[in-house]
């Protein structure tokens, strides 16, 4: 998801939201022959899904004569992490100038999610026809691209022998940045904040997106005009200057670049007017601000565990009052979770193998309580191929294990833990890993949980709490840190939120993809701030 930042006039950059564009390009191979004098001539259209119903979103061009066609026209498309976004990609040989679909020869289909394309970067699929066979040797490759200029550019700026414009002191300076609008007038892109009483003021470094501050060119023209501040809100103008961010670029830190600060007023009534004092450019960096879809395509895997409570609160599974009772439409709130976030998620990890940890139970043939057994039984290889696996081992250990207790999270939130340390051994964003805990109620070990919370902050991972049933989830609210900062009961602090809670309740009668957009809403910025932090850039990144 890529995060972009409005400037808003009044100075400091301003939230961040998804603004995400795809353009994904697409090309045939050994498409079949419609056409009996010569070779067809296909075009693709793109379907995404909605409400259940495939809806045309686009269509290429038309390559004539052509098998292996490589489509210059793109489709461009909103990406939405937290939801699944079926897309299907449908080949046509080209018959008549009709817009309908049906006038035209069909060469064979391939559906997806967008998540998957962009978790491959590039994949090359077999075309189907109707009846679900090979459409002869005919292939796909749909190769994916982050529409988004993602580099941000940081000013250190200072002044010099500005204009006294103070009866009674010195000036309060402060900039403003412009940069030619649509209509041909001058836009405010960023305002610095003021420095008062003084003539050679040094203001703050700032950073802004280069797309804000010049539409993404360099060469372009902007404009920055120097005022002293009046509290009455009648600002003095001191004067201005035209520069561009390549001219601006040039300051090095032991290089700084001077400009002449201009007031044409001035300027033409006085014959020996020189300036209005000197404007610094310390130092114009310009670096890439990555967003959570270059480290997916730049090959980041997510790496999925599922966490489920089978403690006694949960009540019998045969019981149809149990939270755990699989009901004859074949789900329960835990699957339905398990779905939810499942099927989103499994689309970022190239195996699809997940590990299944279950807690709080009596295991056979002992009986001893785990709080961190396989649902499959198998301790040296928990993991379960692809969302249906998960399912498949969790119905299947229902009968043979018996709910105890108490409700001890860190052990599975430790077990996490030590495969993220042992990914951070790797220093590239490679891996970041993702728990998902279902669980009926409180806490138990609440102290050790903290603990780990707080020592996994600083790790690749993220925790998510699923709460079904209608306990009382205050103590998974404090640690899910939104309103204050998560410490441990030593006093440590959590370096970030990693934890989002939800509770399903909120959600049962709300479409499932509700479920999915509230519980992994913060994960993209959650992934980018980790390996932002300790500045990893995407595996395949280009220099700003």
């Amino acid at each position: 998801m890529a995060y972009t930042v409005t400037p808003t006039p009044a100075g400091p950059v301003g939230s961040q939201y998804c603004v995400c564009k795809v353009e994904l390009s697409i090309c045939g191979q050994n498409l079949l022959d419609r056409d009996v004098t010569s070779k067809s001539d296909p075009f693709c259209v793109l379907f995404i899904e909605v409400n259940g119903k495939w809806v045309e979103l686009d269509r290429t061009e038309t390559a004539v004569n052509n098998l292996n066609p490589a489509f210059a026209k793109k489709f461009v498309i909103d990406y939405h992490f937290e939801e699944v976004q079926k897309l299907k990609f449908a080949m046509f040989d080209q018959d008549k100038s009709s817009m309908q679909l049906y006038e035209h020869d069909f060469l064979g289909e391939f559906s997806c999610t967008l998540g998957m394309i962009v978790s491959s970067k590039k994949i090359t699929r077999t075309l189907l026809l109707g009846n679900g066979k090979p459409a002869g040797k005919g292939t796909i490759t749909i190769a994916a691209q982050e529409l988004s200029d993602n580099r941000v550019i940081t000013l250190s700026m200072a002044g010099r022998k500005l204009d006294k414009k103070d009866l009674f002191g010195k000036s309060d300076p402060f900039l403003e940045f412009y940069k030619p609008g649509d209509d041909g007038k001058w836009m405010l892109v960023h305002r610095t904040e003021v420095i008062k009483y003084t003539l050679d003021p040094v203001w703050k470094p700032f950073t802004v997106p280069l797309v804000s501050l010049c539409d993404g060119d360099v060469e372009k023209l902007i404009k920055v005009m120097c005022y002293d501040y009046d509290s009455d809100g009648g600002h003095d103008f001191i004067g201005e200057f035209q520069t561009s961010v390549a001219r601006m670029c040039e300051a090095q830190d032991a290089f700084p670049l001077e400009l002449e600060c201009i007031n044409p007023k001035k300027q033409k009534k006085k014959r020996n007017y020189k300036n209005s004092g000197i404007i610094v450019v310390k130092s114009c960096k310009i670096t890439r601000d990555f967003s959570f879809l270059d480290y997916i395509l730049g090959g980041c895997q997510l790496m999925f565990t599922v966490g489920i409570d089978f403690t006694a609160s949960n009540g019998n599974p045969r019981d149809p009052s149990s939270l755990h009772y699989i009901n004859p439409m074949g789900t329960n709130e835990y699957l339905s979770a398990i779905w939810a976030v499942g099927q989103i998620i499994q689309d970022y990890d190239s195996d699809k193998m997940f590990p299944a940890l279950g807690f709080g139970a009596q295991l056979p043939p002992d009986w001893k309580v785990s709080h961190e057994f396989a649902i499959n039984f198998n301790p040296t290889n928990p993991f379960c191929s692809g969302v249906e696996g998960i399912v498949q081992a969790y119905s299947a250990c229902l009968p043979h294990i018996r709910f105890y207790g108490p409700t001890n999270f860190s052990p599975i939130v430790n077990h996490v833990a030590r495969f993220a340390a042992q990914a951070t051994q790797q220093q590239t964003a490679s891996q970041y890993f993702i728990l998902l805990i279902i669980t009926d109620g409180v806490i138990s070990d609440m102290d050790e949980t903290r603990h780990a919370v707080v020592q996994a902050s600083r790790l690749p991972m993220s925790i998510i709490i699923v709460g079904v049933g209608n306990a009382d989830f205050a103590a998974m609210e404090f640690l899910d840190g939104d309103s204050r900062v998560l410490r441990s009961y030593t006093g440590e602090e959590a370096v970030r939120d990693i934890v989002q809670f939800v509770p399903f309740r909120d959600f049962r009668n709300a479409p499932k993809e509700t479920l999915a957009k509230a519980v992994l809403a913060e994960l993209p910025q959650q992934v980018v701030q980790y390996f932002k932090h300790q500045n990893l850039p995407p595996i395949n990144s280009e220099p700003a």
